[in-house]
Parts: C-alpha cells; sequence; structure tokens
C-alpha cells in the first residue's frame, strides 16, 4: 500500500536480514508507527510466506526494540496470511494489518466472506487498515471493523482531497485517516488542513533499512524440535535440544523476550521459555524458523565447543553453586561464543537476547560468580598449564576433578551432537 517497492536491496547472505521501515507521523512529527516489509532477498513478491517471514524476522532478528520500540507495526498483508499461524505468535496490540480490497472479479459473496475473518482478528486485538478501494459499496460491511483508512496521494487528483476525506469520515467515522505516499509540502498542508492526523511518505521520509547478522539453526536440529513438539515430548527432553543447538536456544531466548511477544517479565531460561510458550506455540515458532533458515550455519566445531563449554560450567557449577546456578553457568558457556558465531562483537551479540546480569556481568565484564568458571573453562582449553593453574586455585578445585567434568562434558557433548544424549 506504500512505497514497498522503493529502497531494493540486492539479495544478503545467509545470515543476513534486512528489515526496511518507513515512519508514520502525526501532526508534531513524532513517529506513531513505522510500516515494515522484508528487503532480504530482493523479491518484492507479496505471498503470505512473505507476510510471515518480515514479522517474524523483524521480531526474532533485526532486534525489535531498536526496530520498532514502542511504536505500532504496520504489515502488508494477503488474505491468506489473515488466518496465519504467525500472528498467534505476536502481541496483538502492538500490529496493524493492512488489509487490501479483493481482486476486481471478486463476488459479493466472496468479500462478505471476509467479514468473519477481520472480525476475529478485531476480537483477538489486532488492528486493521482499509485503503481508499475499501470505501467503495461492495465494501460496506468491512468499514465497520477497520481502526485506519490510508488514502494514497498518487491515486486522486488535489481537487478531489476534500470530498474523499468527507466521504471516508461519514462511511468510516470512528477511523483515523492516514494520507500516505506523500510526496510534498503542498499534499501534506492540503490533508491536515482537512483534519488527517497522520502522514506516511517521502516527503518526511524514505523507508530506512535496519540491517541484522542473524543466528539460523541447521534444518536438522529444527526438524528434531518440530518432532519432539509433534509428539508431545517432555519438556526436560526438549530443554536438552536446546542445550544441544546454541543457535535454537539463542534465538528462542531472543524471539520471546522481544517486545512484540508482550510478555512483562524477561525469560533468561531454556525451560521458562518452553513452560511460558507452550508446545502449540513453539511449534508454530519451530515451523516459521525452518522457513527462514538455510541448511548452512555455525561452522559443527564452533557450535561443539560452545557445547562443551556450557556443559563443563555447569558441571563445575553444580559443585558450589545452587542447581538454578548451574543452568546460568550453562548459558555462560553456551554464549561466551557468540561472537564467532555471529561476526560480531559479543557486547553487540548479546543486545538482542535478554540474560541475567550475572551471566552479562561474566561475558562482557569477566566479573560476578560466572568468572571464575568461564576462565577455567577456557583455560581447558588453551593448553595453557599456568593459566589452568591458576584458575582452580581460585575456585579451590583439584586437577583431577577438573579433568574428569572436562571428560564428562566432552562425552555428553559428543552424545548429544549425535543424537543420543
Amino acid at each position: 500500500m506504500t512505497e514497498s517497492a522503493a529502497s531494493t536491496a540486492a539479495p544478503q547472505a545467509d545470515n543476513s536480514i534486512v528489515i526496511a521501515r518507513q515512519a508514520i507521523l502525526d501532526t508534531q512529527r513524532a513517529v506513531f508507527g513505522y510500516e515494515l516489509f522484508d528487503r532480504s532477498t530482493g523479491v518484492h513478491e507479496h505471498t503470505a510466506a512473505t507476510d510471515a517471514a518480515v514479522l517474524f524476522n523483524a521480531l526474532s532478528y533485526a532486534g525489535s526494540e531498536n526496530l520498532i520500540g514502542r511504536n505500532t507495526v504496520f504489515i502488508n498483508c494477503t488474505h491468506d496470511s489473515l488466518v496465519g499461524a504467525h500472528l498467534e505468535l505476536i502481541h496483538p496490540q502492538k500490529v496493524v494489518l493492512e488489509v487490501p480490497v479483493l481482486g476486481p472479479q471478486a463476488s459479493s459473496d466472496e468479500i462478505e466472506s471476509k467479514v468473519g475473518v477481520l472480525q476475529a482478528l478485531k476480537e483477538r486485538g489486532f488492528r486493521i487498515a482499509l485503503d481508499q478501494n475499501a470505501l467503495r459499496k461492495a465494501y460496506t460491511t468491512w468499514l465497520p471493523l477497520a481502526n485506519f483508512i490510508k488514502l494514497d496521494m498518487l491515486a486522486f487528483k488535489p481537487e478531489l482531497s476534500e470530498p474523499l476525506v468527507k466521504f471516508a469520515r461519514a462511511s468510516c467515522p470512528k477511523a483515523t485517516l492516514v494520507a500516505e505516499k506523500v510526496e510534498t509540502p503542498e499534499q501534506y498542508e492540503r490533508m491536515a488542513a482537512l483534519g488527517v492526523t497522520l502522514f506516511q511518505g517521502y516527503w518526511f521520509a524514505k523507508p530506512t533499512e535496519v540491517k541484522a547478522r542473524t543466528l539460523r539453526p541447521s534444518q536438522a536440529v529444527i526438524l528434531q524440535l518440530i518432532n519432539l513438539v509433534r509428539k508431545q515430548a517432555e519438556i526436560d527432553e526438549i530443554e536438552q535440544l536446546l542445550k544441544k543447538d546454541p543457535t535454537l536456544s539463542f534465538n528462542l531466548l531472543r524471539f520471546i523476550n522481544s517486545s512484540g511477544f508482550g510478555l512483562s517479565m524477561e525469560i533468561t531460561s531454556f525451560r521458562h521459555a518452553v513452560m511460558i510458550l507452550g508446545l502449540k506455540k513453539l511449534f508454530r515458532w519451530a515451523a516459521l524458523l525452518l522457513t527462514t533458515s538455510r541448511n548452512t550455519g555455525t561452522p559443527l566445531a564452533v557450535g561443539q565447543t560452545a557445547v562443551v563449554r556450557g556443559r563443563l560450567m555447569e558441571l563445575l557449577a553444580a559443585e558450589m553453586l545452587p542447581p538454578e546456578e548451574a543452568d546460568n553457568a550453562f548459558v555462560v558457556g553456551v554464549f561466551s561464543l557468540l561472537d564467532v558465531m555471529l561476526g560480531v562483537p559479543l557486547e553487540r551479540a548479546l543486545e538482542s537476547v535478554s540474560l541475567p546480569e550475572s551471566v552479562v556481568d561474566a561475558l562482557l565484564h569477566h566479573k560476578g560468580v560466572f568468572a571464575p568458571f568461564l576462565e577455567l573453562t577456557r583455560a581447558c582449553e588453551s593448553g595453557d598449564d599456568e593459566a589452568f593453574a591458576r584458575a582452580a586455585s581460585q575456585l579451590h578445585m583439584s586437577g583431577h576433578q577438573i579433568n574428569m567434568a572436562h571428560m564428562q562434558a566432552l562425552t555428553w557433548a559428543d552424545d548429544l551432537l549425535a543424537g543420543n544424549a
């Protein structure tokens, strides 16, 4: 409905996504919301799959706080995507669904059949935006469901502005009018004088791109998760799979803590994430993740090292700390290689996932309760005898005790990555 074909981008590498956003402003030039569209593939065909991808990628990868903050998100939809499972994964009050009219050959029965779908979306808390094509007589039953009517400034002559605004208000008095594709100050002033309060277009801002490196699990691992959920596996079994693949657990924590999910608390453990999400939504999340992933990713050696680190830290911490702290020690170990996996500084990698302060302190500042365990774990890998002795002494652990834990961690990781643990 807007300049979604503008600001085209070349296809991105498999580990990158690009979300374009264009601001929707009020009369004070404050940002009311953003319209989002995917620029990751360079393909601008608008389908139910692309609708799901742009919303999923925006929440999962691009760092939704940086992308949209607390603002409203406008998403263009096909009618197929309006009944898509991806809409059940997001907080509806954050989202406006831009719904197009049907094709010119649509019958009155086809038009009428969509009313129930729109009504159900409204009842779930979504807001609906229609364009001026919905002001035609055939769509009279849709109009009471509209929260916004978008008026395309390139679709009518200037002298028709006033009668169109009056007709829109009379036809849909509860809807907010949005003037889109505003390209000149004259267009803005004309519509503002008529009482229009929201504006979008090149005169204010062209679409800008938000790029992010992504950490995509392999399709094989995602399929394992889907199969576990389909057979309604125990949470313990699902948690083991999340521990097996750092990319999977990282994406899950980042998604569930995104603003679009709408939680009032931060989720910092894999088990808690699974419990909060539930098997039904976990399945849908995994299915969407599968469609946006490639059969590539982090080299196996890096992922395996991360898993070994996590398990070793968990075993060492279990000797001295409460069980919940041992769980956090596992997270420290696994996420200590995120910079290698993402190819960005660790501080930047951690910006998009919520973690306990003690975990962040160990990873970024080398301090706190987990820091000596991470230092010891790294010393085990390095073969530096002096560093090993120093780290072991700091934790008052014997070399035999540490070596046994390291062997257990290596065996556990081998079994886990082979699917036997």
